[in-house]
């Protein structure tokens, strides 16, 4: 309903040729800039997060349902690259599958992935299809699949829990990894971060995290919990990492 509502506002819009829609665009961004600096930015920052919204809806369906971002910045290679042949993997928060089926059909291993949206786990069924690849709903930990996982892949999930450190215990417990391989959003990623923070505005990435990283409060965080970094990336404003119990 709330796409269509959109559709139907941007529909005088779509009529126009595309370049008196962005002089239009450009015309909104400096009515929005020339005012008091503080006022400004704050505008001009929640028209950002706007429009980046809508890249990503767009990079979407330009990928065929898969986010560009996926091959752009190739971070799948850092998981497969990390798993051997046969290993049982479990892939938490697996969204939509597109890592699960790489390290399936890329590491030739055996892989669960588990997400709890019935839209991801729908999705991922209708896209990707390998003997090895298994999806189920459910929330993690508690309707985690029985049995030893040697990998658990947690890609851009733990700063949507609010209780991680019980989260990595109990997961612990249950599959018992020998390793988990993590990717987490950064923080000091961009100078805009702050920058909404001092104005009042929204400065995480997501609406629905609890937490973002620095380098040193993602090892402090897994310490706490009992792990250890044993190796690290930083790129496009993520930290990548194998961690292990210590």
């Amino acid at each position: 309903m709330k796409r269509l509502m959109r559709s139907a506002a941007a529909l005088p819009f779509q009529l126009l040729p595309r370049s008196v829609r962005r002089r239009a665009v450009q015309a909104a961004f400096s009515a929005a800039a020339d005012r008091d600096p503080r006022a400004a930015l704050r505008e001009l920052l929640q028209m950002e997060t706007d429009l980046h919204g809508l890249i990503d809806e767009t990079a979407m369906a330009y990928g065929g349902g898969v986010h560009v971002k996926h091959r752009l910045m190739r971070y799948h290679d850092f998981f497969v690259d990390r798993i051997r042949a046969g290993e049982r993997v479990l892939d938490i928060g697996c969204g939509y599958g597109a890592v699960a089926h790489s390290i399936a059909e890329r590491a030739a291993a055996r892989v669960v992935g588990i997400d709890l949206e019935s839209a991801n786990v729908a999705s991922a069924k209708r896209m990707f299809q390998h003997p090895a690849l298994t999806f189920l709903e459910g929330e993690a930990p508690r309707d985690l699949p029985p049995g030893r996982f040697d990998v658990v892949v947690a890609s851009n999930v733990l700063e949507h829990v609010d209780r991680r450190r019980e989260f990595l215990t109990v997961v612990q417990q249950k599959a018992q990894p020998a390793r988990w391989l993590i990717r987490v959003p950064l923080i000091d990623r961009d100078w805009h971060v702050p920058l909404r923070e001092e104005l009042g505005l929204f400065h995480f990435c997501d609406p629905t995290h609890f937490v973002e990283y620095t380098r040193d409060t993602f090892a402090a965080e897994m310490r706490d919990a009992g792990f250890n970094v044993t190796d690290e990336q930083i790129n496009w404003g993520e930290l990548w990492a194998e961690v292990r119990r210590a």
